[in-house]
């Protein structure tokens, strides 16, 4: 392991540590996820569960009359703010563009330089991969550093990069940070530490399975010198190139579609807080680390730090460059995944609500209502569904009183233009999306797409489940189980 700034002897590692795990908490302990409750928070969810039982004891009818209201008005909410970022999104002017002349054109010596992070745990497999992206990045060597971080005790990922060749000719650029084995064992701590050798101005992640556009880097780098200093994020656009590999795949390309196309750069052109992507999101080094870089208990540390950005006064861009990235092919493994990123949305929602009228004063009421949509409601539809689908079932087989009872004409109706155009709008964006990604090949999973939503209710339950009993568990997902395509081409 090459010596680094920051890196270089022990009394710094261990300051790095120090500052990687529990930087953030001491700062700002508001603001990190290392207590997932707040006294005032539990205490308010026990007395509404409290209250729901003792209504649900005395009153029956009537709770449960309220608990669908609730949950209809909550739905639809979540549907209708949806649609309207999504016809945001749909503006030709809603994503930056640089073009490849533009980007090339930028003179070397006059590029800043770039480090780019790349955590990776157990995932030996892929490490040829990733240096041939790297590898394949339009951007001068003296000026770009890539620094592997691996988990000091991952020796079959540290041997694979060891024999793929990482400091020799060629890859001079790429340097392995042993990474301290200590907890939180998560990828945001990973990327503390290794923020602390970092020598560019401007900070970037890949995961270790990225395939980036080559002239990503360039086109960053002309887009942050056209927008106002305001501006420390970019996020590029996330996609797959295993789409083709089975139905899963093609679902989760779909879904890509939809929210690094279209409902990102809607919120971007909203001015509303971006949850961000886990790679390829592009920082200011300087505002990054003055906001505390990203909290090592958050399971979506990228959404949290995008909200971050927004309260600090600050705001992202989504740029049209695509990173390739692989698509889980295995519906258990898929589930592992999601219902991590589920769990990280309600603990960034937790998290920045400690504080609501701060916040509110912060970014304004309209985004503080689409924070709460987005953050909350995501996971929570999620789960709602599986209950909206049952009764649907129930009502449809056995058409028992009790649901003609809890469901009034006032709450009725409401609920069925949720269910009916709620879902059609959903499969129309889709569609859309796919038209405007040119991807013809995915109309079937677009129509296929309510079985998909099945699977995302059980990761949302699942999600839900491990943030009561195991809140900043890192749920590891495995790579290298998808096969080549001709996107990666």
């Amino acid at each position: 392991m090459t010596e680094l700034p920051g890196l270089a002897t022990d009394s710094e590692r261990e300051r790095a540590l120090h500052a990687a795990v529990h930087g953030l908490r001491e700062t700002d302990p508001m603001a990190s996820a290392s207590v997932a409750f707040l006294p005032w928070q539990r205490n308010t969810l026990l007395a509404a569960a409290a209250i729901t039982v003792v209504c649900l004891v005395f009153a029956p009818m009537v709770t449960l009359v309220v608990v669908m209201a609730g949950c209809t008005l909550g739905y639809s909410a979540v549907m209708i703010d949806r649609i309207l970022i999504f016809t945001r999104g749909m503006s030709r002017d809603a994503i930056l563009t640089v073009d490849d002349e533009t980007a090339r054109a930028l003179p070397d010596d006059q590029l800043p330089p770039y480090t780019i992070l790349v955590p990776a745990y157990g995932e030996p497999e892929v490490v040829g991969d990733l240096i041939a992206a790297l590898n394949g990045l339009d951007y001068p060597r003296d000026r770009m550093q890539a620094l592997l971080l691996l988990e000091e005790d991952d020796s079959p990922t540290i041997e694979a990069a060891h024999a793929a060749g990482i400091g020799e000719a060629g890859s001079e650029h790429i340097t392995i940070v042993l990474v301290p084995a200590a907890d939180p064992r998560t990828k945001p701590k990973a990327c503390n530490y290794g923020l602390h050798a970092a020598t560019g101005d401007i900070v970037t992640i890949y995961d270790a399975e990225d395939i980036p556009d080559p002239l990503q880097l360039r086109r960053v780098v002309a887009a942050f010198r056209r927008l106002p200093r305001s501006v420390v994020c970019i996020q590029a656009k996330l996609a797959f190139h295993n789409a083709r590999q089975n139905l899963l795949t093609a679902w989760f390309t779909m879904d890509y579609g939809l929210w690094f196309g279209f409902l990102l750069p809607g919120l971007m052109r909203s001015a509303s807080p971006i949850p961000l992507g886990g790679t390829s999101n592009h920082f200011r080094r300087n505002v990054l680390v003055a906001i505390g870089a990203w909290d090592p208990y958050n399971v979506t540390e990228d959404a949290d730090l995008g909200v971050r950005i927004a309260a600090r006064g600050y705001s992202t861009a989504v740029i049209d460059s695509t990173t390739l990235e692989e698509a889980n092919p295995d519906p258990i493994n898929w589930v592992r995944q999601r219902s991590r990123w589920y769990k990280g949305y309600l603990q960034s929602w937790l998290v920045h609500a400690r504080r609501p009228i701060t916040l509110w004063r912060k970014i304004g009421p309209v985004s503080f209502l689409r924070f709460t949509l987005f953050l909350a409601g995501t996971p929570i539809i999620a789960c709602l569904n599986l209950l909206f689908w049952f009764v649907t079932l129930a009502w449809v087989f056995g058409q028992p009183e009790v649901i003609e009872r809890i469901f009034p004409a006032a709450v009725y109706y409401p609920a069925l233009l949720a269910l009916v155009l709620g879902n059609a709008a959903t499969v129309y964006m889709n569609l859309l999306a796919c038209r405007e990604n040119d991807r013809p090949d995915l109309l079937v999973a677009c129509l296929l797409s309510p079985a998909y939503w099945l699977l995302m209710a059980i990761a949302a339950s699942k999600g839900c489940w491990q943030l009561l009993r195991n809140p900043s568990y890192w749920e590891k997902t495995f790579h290298g189980l998808g096969t080549t395509s001709e996107d990666k081409s």
